[in-house]
């Protein structure tokens, strides 16, 4: 018997066992595969980008390690990037930084144009990617002292306005090109190392700032405006500008996205609790899948309870029209492509193991104030035979099946990243 018709024997086993539990796995299927994870191009290189690629990071960032193969061009990251998305079932997207620009001269932050992205708008549209984008509010000159759209001097909070206009500018630009709206979002690293004096001062820097960067109305089928919180970071440990309550409050009362990264939080926290809450008086939601350890926020996801929560939390609810999934981590110390796959692949797993949750069962029990049969269903589904439906997928997807995706990127790595 061929491998191929093992994996499809298991999965019409495992098709049985859910379908005895009324979970019907090739319509799961089908909802997986129109979910498109954004993918983030600052894992291939580290951050680093095109605009200035001698100069180091800062602004709260920073990316440990030193694995070969990093991509130093355009054509490099792209060529990672094709790869990573072989690897993937489905059709997923990419989140771009404004750093990412391709230019023979020098082109000051707040000058950049769409014209400086041509190539990325090209290359999406030949491999069917939406592109998402983010202006980039670090490792800057006018950054290094920690504060951007808050800064006290009004003519730098002016140059990271102008730069976050004309970035709403390209985002609309890759949204009217590939014909899916653009998420564009706005981190910035804002903040003091010790506990300051003045907390208000910079808040109300940071509101006016914003209104003036959101002022002109965009097409939302082109461009959707979403602002991104954070608890502490290099840098800002004792006091972050924006923080979570501060972009709550903005995005409800201009009615923008929220972008919540699962380690932009106190370390116990959880960002699955806040999705039902905040979708109560926001349009939609941005989240970045992250895994936070400690003090980093971006580690490579793996496929832990805190991801299944945030996955079930999405399908549970109803949100997965309303929710905008992205990555959001770099490893310097991994082959970069195997850490994109790595994520990405679990960002879908937990997924699919969401859709595969007898929804109808377990809300009838617990209106019922069954809550005993509730747990005892929940932990059942725990042993279920997921994998094989993942495998599945993946073989109709005609991608890799399980392990096998390493060979492909060692592979890759012996005959294209070690010749960097």
């Amino acid at each position: 018997m061929t491998t191929e018709s093992h994996l499809q024997q298991a999965y019409t086993l495992a098709k049985e066992r859910y379908a005895a539990l009324g979970v019907d796995t090739d319509r799961a299927l089908a909802q997986l595969s129109r979910v498109a994870i954004s993918l983030h191009c600052w894992q291939g290189d580290d951050v680093i980008g095109f605009e200035d690629p001698g100069r180091g990071l800062s602004g709260g960032i920073m990316a440990t390690g030193n694995y070969p193969g990093r991509a130093k061009t355009p054509a490099e990251l792209r060529a990672d990037l094709d790869q990573t998305y072989r690897l993937l079932p489905g059709q997923h997207r990419l989140n771009l930084h404004a750093i990412y620009l391709e230019t023979d001269h020098k082109v000051e932050r707040n000058a950049i144009e769409p014209k400086h992205f041509t190539s990325w708008a090209d290359w999406a549209k030949a491999n069917g990617h939406g592109i998402d984008f983010n202006p980039t509010c670090f490792s800057h000159p006018l950054a290094d002292d920690g504060f951007t759209l808050s800064h006290r001097d009004p003519a730098i909070r002016q140059f990271w306005i102008e730069h976050c206009i004309a970035s709403r500018e390209i985002g609309a630009y890759f949204g009217r090109e590939l014909g899916t709206p653009a998420v564009t979002n706005v981190w910035i690293p804002d903040g003091f190392k010790d506990t300051p004096v003045d907390r208000t001062s910079p808040r109300q820097w940071l509101h006016a700032s914003l209104d003036k960067v959101f002022e002109k109305p965009l097409d939302p089928a082109h461009n959707l405006d979403a602002v991104e919180c954070k608890l502490f970071g290099l840098g800002s440990e004792s006091y972050v500008v924006g923080s979570h309550e501060f972009y709550m409050g903005y995005a409800v009362s201009r009615q923008k996205l929220l972008c919540l990264d699962a380690g932009h939080f106190h370390p116990t926290e959880t960002i699955a609790d806040k999705i039902s809450a905040t979708l109560l008086f926001i349009p939609e939601l941005l989240l970045h899948v992250s895994r936070g350890v400690r003090w980093d926020s971006d580690h490579v996801v793996t496929l832990t309870d805190e991801l299944q929560a945030i996955m079930q939390e999405i399908v549970r609810g109803g949100y997965l029209d309303r929710v905008h999934i992205g990555l959001d981590f770099f490893d310097a110390s991994i082959n970069r492509v195997a850490a994109w796959t790595i994520g990405a692949r679990n960002a879908l797993r937990a997924l699919l193991m969401a859709l595969l949750e007898p929804h109808a069962t377990l809300r009838e029990l617990e209106n019922s104030g069954n809550y005993t049969r509730r747990l005892a269903l929940l932990e059942e589904l725990k042993g279920l035979p997921f994998g094989a439906v993942w495998d599945y997928h993946c073989l109709t997807q005609n991608v890799p099946v399980g392990y096998a995706f390493m060979d492909e990127i060692a592979a890759y790595e012996k005959n294209v990243l070690s010749q960097r």
